[in-house]
């Protein structure tokens, strides 16, 4: 059964798309069945060309990446999610939607809180440089959620284990 993670964040153009990413790239290279989605609550509409650059560069096609609406994953013909994971901090603090887990019930949801790179100061190289930085980041706890036996662990131990992934 295919685990599904909701990656949020408010303007689904960075933050949230280099975790969709990131998360499908690893979980596809590692044989898991897991699919990240991402959306927002106040969708930019765009998807920001660095978030696109950092993980083209990366080797990940972004084909068919868009800015969507959070409300696109509390409809009835939505995936079932399992985990909803917030990525920056107005998104975190703003009131989320209810969101279904199928048969699981409601999703596990943690708060990992990222620095907006395109606020980066210093222009487009600094710009790059913290898009890179970010996905490199978002990458490296995507990995350790993947390294966790999503199939068996209770609602409890999974957000206990989101949560310390959180704090590293």
């Amino acid at each position: 059964m295919t685990i599904h993670v909701l990656i949020l964040c408010t303007h689904n153009s960075a933050r949230s798309v280099l975790a969709e990413g990131m998360l499908n790239h690893w979980a596809k290279t590692l044989g898991r069945d897991v699919q990240a989605h991402s959306a927002g609550s106040a969708p930019s509409g765009r998807v920001n060309p660095f978030a696109l650059a950092a993980l083209t560069a990366a080797g990940i096609d972004t084909a068919g990446y868009r800015s969507k609406n959070w409300d696109e994953f509390s409809q009835e013909s939505a995936p079932p999610l399992s985990i909803v994971i917030t990525v920056c901090d107005s998104a975190a603090a703003e009131a989320c939607p209810v969101f279904f887990g199928g048969t699981g019930g409601t999703p596990v949801k943690v708060h990992w809180s990222y620095p907006d790179p395109s606020v980066a100061p210093g222009g487009d190289d600094a710009k790059r440089s913290g898009f890179e930085i970010t996905r490199q980041a978002i990458g490296y706890r995507m990995l350790q959620l993947l390294a966790l036996p999503l199939e068996s662990l209770s609602k409890l131990e999974l957000q206990d284990a989101l949560l310390a992934i959180g704090r590293s």
